[in-house]
């Protein structure tokens, strides 16, 4: 029998198992799931000591250490050492961003996109290419070894966004989200933590929920991860690496000042922890920030993604990863993808080496500038985070309203944005805000009415 009385105990979580279903702590879990599910335990909610809910069920602690371990691993709940146990933030949230099909009803600004206007020197790259005798090569298997040329591609590109590397440091993927996958899934066991900021990209929520990693909110100080924090979580939160999107930071579309990436790259060195740098938007500035690779090269697997900078279609990024971790990570992307493309890695490769890429940024850069100015138009007298060349813009919303009010009354008004509840991670608090992407409404035209929508609504916001 309990030890405590506990009939006007005020626990936030008083659950009824039946201890015949076998076994017990999967029985708890899945209570557990249930009650989030079907909000009974609210996002934020603090869940009682673990020693309190065994004395109040009459069961072993350890079974509900274990039923909690379920639920942490499927991203439910978030616990962090000297505070406790949460329903997290983002345990009901959607965090699959990108639609199966265009929505037809709505002006979609949630997906970021770059603009569709500046394909052209693809285009001439790609009808040169299946003109040559011996085109049909382009559609076989691409062997890694003799990728020697295209690997030299890559370090331009990457050196193009503030990081030096070699050739041998260099891997190829099928995109930023394979890269982070096979890095995950190479460096990771099940259980795993690794730490983030308390916003952050949705797809490596998905990855790492997929493959039962835990994600860890690190606290951040002006949109930037605190190093101090960074510091406190290798000593204590058990972490075994972080991910950092340093520029145009996804969602908060906001920079990690220099000396905070010289910061960070000591600290991982200190504490040995790998680092994630995704740079899948490095290449939107004109004057890209040194990357925090360059600070702790030994550290840091770097991911030039191409989706961003010069066509999603690609499915192409450059990972430079230290010789610590190169077997690893190469076995994972092999298993993952035997190869990539040999089109589209030859495509890509000729339009580097050939500088047609420069037209694409610069192509690219143009439509940004241009949208974000009608943006400034609109939101003049709103806090609206981003710079002139990014492809979306972080929405800080007046009023009570959450980003998941505002996002549900968007798309009741015909437009598709995205709230903070979709990226914020554990128990942090996400802002009342929305991610905006300026680019991709097919046209100025289009983005002045998704924008007008929005206009309205928040003046109504109160």
């Amino acid at each position: 029998m309990p030890i405590n009385s506990f009939e006007n105990y005020p626990m936030s979580w008083k659950p009824s198992i039946n201890k015949n279903e076998k076994p017990i702590y999967k029985a708890l879990a899945r209570q557990l799931e249930q009650d989030i599910v079907n909000g009974v335990l609210l996002p934020g909610t603090k869940l009682p000591p673990q020693r309190e809910l065994a004395d109040f069920l009459d069961l072993n602690l350890s079974t509900i250490s274990k039923a909690f371990k379920v639920c942490e691993l499927k991203g439910l709940l978030s616990a962090s050492v000297g505070s406790g146990t949460f329903v997290s933030y983002d345990a009901l949230s959607n965090a699959y961003l990108l639609e199966d099909t265009k929505p037809k009803h709505l002006i979609e600004m949630g997906a970021t996109l770059p603009d569709n206007a500046s394909f052209e020197p693809l285009l001439l790259q790609l009808k040169s290419m299946v003109q040559e005798a011996d085109y049909e090569k382009w559609f076989g298997y691409g062997r890694a070894g003799e990728s020697h040329w295209q690997k030299d591609a890559a370090v331009k590109l990457i050196r193009r966004g503030g990081f030096e590397t070699t050739v041998e440091s260099i891997l190829f993927a099928n995109g930023a989200q394979n890269a982070i996958a096979a890095t995950l899934a190479s460096l990771c066991k099940p259980g795993d933590r690794i730490g983030v900021d308390h916003h952050t990209y949705p797809g490596l929520k998905t990855v790492a929920s997929m493959l039962s990693v835990q994600i860890v909110p690190i606290k951040s100080e002006n949109y930037e991860m605190s190093p101090t924090s960074f510091e406190y979580a290798c000593k204590n939160e058990n972490i075994k690496g972080i991910y950092l999107i340093p520029d145009y930071h996804n969602p908060t579309a906001t920079f990690m000042s220099v000396e905070n990436r010289k910061s960070i790259a000591a600290i991982a060195k200190k504490y040995k922890q790998f680092v994630i740098e995704d740079a899948s938007y490095h290449l939107l500035g004109k004057k890209p920030l040194p990357a925090v690779a360059s600070f702790a090269p030994e550290q840091v697997i770097y991911i030039a993604s191409l989706s961003k900078s010069l066509a999603p279609g690609l499915r192409l990024a450059y990972v430079a990863v230290p010789n610590q971790y190169k077997e690893p990570i190469s076995k994972a992307l092999y298993n993952l993808n035997i190869t990539v493309s040999p089109l589209l890695a030859e495509l890509s490769a000729r339009t580097i080496v050939s500088n047609q890429f420069e037209l694409l940024i610069e192509g690219h850069q143009e439509q940004a500038i241009r949208r974000n100015r009608i943006v400034d138009r609109y939101f003049a007298d709103y806090k609206c985070l981003g710079a002139e060349t990014g492809i979306f813009r972080w929405l800080l919303l007046p009023g009570k309203m959450t980003g998941a009010e505002f996002e549900t009354l968007a798309a009741q008004e015909g437009v598709q944005v995205y709230a903070a509840e979709r990226f914020v991670v554990g128990n942090s608090s996400p802002d009342r805000a929305v991610r905006i992407s300026v680019c991709a409404p097919n046209t100025l035209e289009e983005l002045e009415r998704g924008l007008e929508i929005l206009k309205r609504l928040l003046n109504n916001v109160t």
